[in-house]
């Protein structure tokens, strides 16, 4: 007997989410990470030397949760916590040589799992279900009520062609 859920939207985006994690942690194997940890050292990539505050605002994960993640990759050479001059409370996270490499390759696993997820979708699709997927998650954030890090304006190539 066929599950009656496996037709609904909820359970199409719920199993997606879970083939498209299970394939990115897949690849991130192959660089020593797992998920989660090529955020953090994208995100110090961008902005290094940043507080463990800052940092777990911006994953959206609470502090005991990046603090976890930092030793982690500081276990693995990728990054180094540093007290700041003045206040020995206040630490920010470094990335170190290898961190910093590590954090280049990351790049083309994001581009080689974006590859494989839309293979077979020609342009205007994949911009229809980008624009798609930017609804459904504003839905969502808005009756959790948060904004969900969504905003009402189209990302620059998601504009309708056929408007």
């Amino acid at each position: 007997m066929k599950d009656p859920f496996a037709k609904t939207i909820g359970y199409r985006l719920n199993h997606t989410a879970r083939l498209q994690k299970a394939l990115s942690a897949r690849l991130l194997a192959d660089l020593g990470l797992f998920p989660g940890q090529e955020a953090v050292l994208k995100l110090l990539s961008e902005e290094d030397g940043r507080t463990m505050g800052d940092l777990a605002a911006a994953l959206r994960v609470r502090p005991p949760t990046a603090s976890k993640t930092i030793a982690r990759l500081t276990t693995q050479g990728l990054v180094e916590r540093r007290a700041t001059d003045g206040d020995g409370r206040l630490v920010r996270v470094f990335l170190t040589d290898a961190g910093r490499d590590r954090s280049g390759a990351i790049d083309g696993v994001w581009e080689a799992l974006e590859g494989e997820m839309v293979a077979g979708l020609d342009h205007k699709e994949k911009k229809r279900l980008r624009k798609l997927l930017r609804k459904v998650e504003k839905n969502l954030a808005l009756r959790l009520g948060a904004d969900g890090g969504v905003d009402d304006e189209t990302e620059p190539g998601d504009e309708d062609d056929d408007a």
